[in-house]
């Protein structure tokens, strides 16, 4: 049943309810009034009746007295006989005002005449005592004439007093069936008011039985949505990995062919493969992106950041890009800013990232800015204003209103053009609205667009990671007597190469070879900056960054080291509380700029003198020692140490990737895979093998022949590597 059905159901019944109830009422009220007046009548009755027996009194009263008159000879009662007289004249007046039965008026008539002709006959018997003597009045009261008069009055009053009896019957009656009919009106009533109250109850009970059989269903139905949701992000998260294993190998394969000297078709080929696989990356990140939002799994997790390293980060990912295009690329942080705020990092350079992403993909030529503004302080928060612009393509002001919706893009041709789903915007809009941010756009076709970005943020005086204010120009040599830096990591080739760097720029440092030896260490003694690995043996990366954060309570930078180069791979690690990420292999000027930045120390000498040591050329055919020559700077001991280390290691490696697929053991397969990815870049072998490490890393569920092929072609690419590096062991 409808809400209007029972609504109108409702005010039917009240309608009803009152006119029966209007209907009761009178009735009750009609025989209240018949009640009280026939009780007024029979009151009234009984008033005639004593009116009847007053009469008959009076006149036995008038003729006694004046028979004992006659008989005394006394005459002094006569004042008595004639307040009788008068009474009986009073109650025939009475008498007389009775008119409503026919009966009962003539009687009444006869009896009024014949009473009179009584008092007369008395008033004569009286005058004849005074005239003639008492003989004479009792012979006159003798007479039959008298006797008949009182008789006559007698029988007339019995016939008013029989019909006055008739008429008390009938009034009776009625004020019975009166009586019985109010009563039955009020226990109509009090039925009525019982059952109205019982509908009532059992209505009300019966509501709220259906609420809670609504709200049972409502929470049923929120736990199916829930669920849904749950399975649906358990889905594309399985889905992402299980496309993202087979583009590593794709993204892989097409590096190693853009190595090799192939013919200008096939080059085109290439090149157009690894667009491709660069575009289905970032609409795999998008959708991925798009379901946690959809599911309300995104949450904005504030924590303080610095806004200027934030926009160098983003600057640093897109500078080789807007140089390959020619583009003038410009960054502005108004001065007024407070450095350190307190907001989600993670999202807004996930907005940024979309942002200047379009912006570079939509301008062919011209330039790009990001300004950040201030856009008024109050107290400790702060409206920050982001603004993107570009000289590119533009939006035709028809789509502008429609730009921020989903899979829409300004053109239909664009998709075809520069690829994408037309997520990007979407997700940014979501991204900002989440931070109670807003945006909007500005655009021309042919002359560019502005995106405006207004964001709320909280202004913070925690000093970061003990930050200071850097540039190029500051990668100098550290002073070693006051920075202390501590490496965690467990594969041993990392670490010579950490020892030789470290020692060579004359920093003092300290090696731990997992996560919970690097927190015995942090316990005694304090670092300026933590280089961390994330995959590591007992305690990996994320959990040793979560004890030092939340269990140490320690806010010393760390830096993230890992082979994982996929998207999202920083900012996850700068989710887990981690400053900055550094990829593998590691790169001599990057970890020591990472370095520098953290620390914020400075001398004037350059820590790598480049130009003074020429490697000399080699020529093998698998391995490169282009990577181990430039970090060893002509260092010969160090370059024997890490070959002889890589010589130990990767027949070891090899023989237990076959042990482990044998066994089954997945999880030693992935470690092994992820500890090969920092053996082998030593001897250059990083290209070669890396699509077939992450595959083997990355594995879940694989077919085991997939494994096994992988397997082989690790072994394949490590057996003449391996020869070739004795040769080059024997040289040292």
């Amino acid at each position: 049943m409808t809400s209007k059905k029972i609504i109108y159901y409702i005010l039917a019944a009240f309608i009803a309810g009152n006119l029966l109830l209007i209907y009761l009422q009178y009735n009750s009220a009609k025989n209240i009034n018949g009640l009280i007046s026939g009780n007024e009548r029979l009151l009234y009755e009984f008033g005639v009746e004593n009116e009847l027996r007053a009469l008959e009194k009076g006149v036995h009263a008038v003729e006694n007295g004046v028979l004992q008159t006659i008989t005394k000879r006394d005459s002094v009662d006569l004042p008595g006989i004639e307040r009788q007289v008068a009474e009986v004249e009073k109650d025939l007046g009475m008498l007389q005002k009775i008119n409503d039965d026919d009966n009962s008026v003539r009687f009444i008539d006869q009896l009024d005449t014949l009473v009179r002709q009584k008092l007369l006959f008395s008033h004569r018997v009286l005058d004849t005592f005074h005239s003639t003597g008492k003989t004479a009045a009792e012979d006159l009261f003798a007479t039959p004439q008298n006797a008949q008069l009182t008789l006559d009055i007698m029988a007339t009053a019995r016939k008013i007093d029989s019909s006055r009896q008739q008429l008390l019957g009938m009034l009776t009656n009625e004020v019975d069936k009166n009586g019985r009919e109010a009563r039955t009106a009020g226990m109509v009533l009090i039925i009525l008011v019982l059952i109205s109250g019982a509908v009532l109850f059992w209505f009300i009970i019966n509501r709220i039985g259906q609420q809670n059989q609504l709200i049972r269903q409502l929470d049923a139905s929120e736990k199916k949505v829930r669920e849904a949701a749950r399975i649906k992000e358990n889905f594309m998260a399985n889905m992402s990995h299980e496309i993202r294993t087979p583009m590593n190998a794709i993204m892989g394969f097409t590096s190693l062919l853009q190595k090799r000297e192939t013919d200008p078709v096939s080059t085109g080929y290439v090149q157009a493969i690894q667009s491709s696989g660069d575009s289905l990356l970032t609409i795999i990140n998008d959708i991925l992106d798009l379901s946690k939002i959809e599911a309300g799994m995104m949450r904005i997790e504030p924590t303080p950041f610095s806004i200027r390293e934030l926009l160098y980060s983003v600057e640093t990912m897109f500078l080789e890009k807007v140089k390959e295009k020619g583009l003038q690329f410009t960054t502005q942080v108004d001065n007024s800013i407070p450095d350190t705020l307190n907001g989600d990092a993670t999202r807004l350079t996930q907005v940024l990232v979309n942002l200047i992403g379009n912006a570079v993909k939509f301008t062919q030529q011209g330039s790009i800015a990001v300004v950040i503004s201030n856009e008024g302080i109050q107290e400790k928060n702060i409206l920050l204003g982001i603004t993107v612009s570009d000289t590119g393509i533009g939006i035709d002001p028809d789509k502008l209103p429609g730009i921020f919706e989903r899979f829409r893009q300004a053109e239909d041709s664009i998709t075809r053009k520069y690829g994408g789903t037309g997520l990007g915007l979407s997700i940014v809009k979501d991204l900002v609205e989440l931070q109670d941010g807003s945006i909007d756009v500005t655009s021309e076709p042919d002359k560019g667009s502005i995106f405006r970005i207004v964001i709320p943020y909280k202004i913070t005086q925690e000093v970061i990671n003990n930050q200071r204010k850097w540039s190029d120009a500051s990668l100098k040599h550290a002073a070693p007597a006051d920075v202390r830096i501590l490496v965690v990591e467990d594969n041993e080739i990392n670490q010579q190469l950490m020892r030789h760097l470290l020692g060579y720029w004359e920093l003092p440092y300290e090696i731990a070879a997992n996560g919970k030896e690097a927190l015995e260490k942090l316990q005694r003694q304090s670092y300026d900056l933590i280089l961390m690995d994330i995959q590591m043996p007992g305690m990996d990366g994320y959990t040793a960054t979560a004890q030092i954060r939340h269990t140490l309570q320690l806010t010393t930078p760390i830096i993230a080291m890992t082979a994982h180069a996929l998207a999202g791979e920083r900012e996850k690690c700068l989710s887990a509380g981690m400053n900055e990420y550094i990829s593998k292999p590691i790169q001599e000027d990057e970890l020591y700029r990472m370095i520098v930045r953290f620390t914020g120390r400075q001398q004037t000498e350059a820590p790598v003198k480049k130009g003074l040591y020429q490697p000399p050329p080699t020529n093998y055919r698998h391995i490169d020692l282009g990577y181990m020559r430039e970090v060893s700077n002509g260092n010969k001991e160090y370059e024997k140490t890490v070959t002889e280390q890589f010589l130990e290691m990767i027949p070891e490696d090899l023989k237990g990737l076959e042990l482990a697929l044998k066994r089954k053991d997945f999880i030693m397969l992935r470690v092994l895979a992820h500890n090969m990815k920092t053996s082998v870049s030593v001897m250059g072998l990083t290209e070669k093998l890396q699509p077939h490490l992450d595959i083997l890393e990355q594995q879940d569920n694989t077919d085991e022949s997939i494994l096994l092929t992988h397997i082989k072609a690790v072994q394949h690419i490590c057996v003449p590597a391996l020869k070739e590096a004795r040769h080059f062991y024997a040289s040292l």
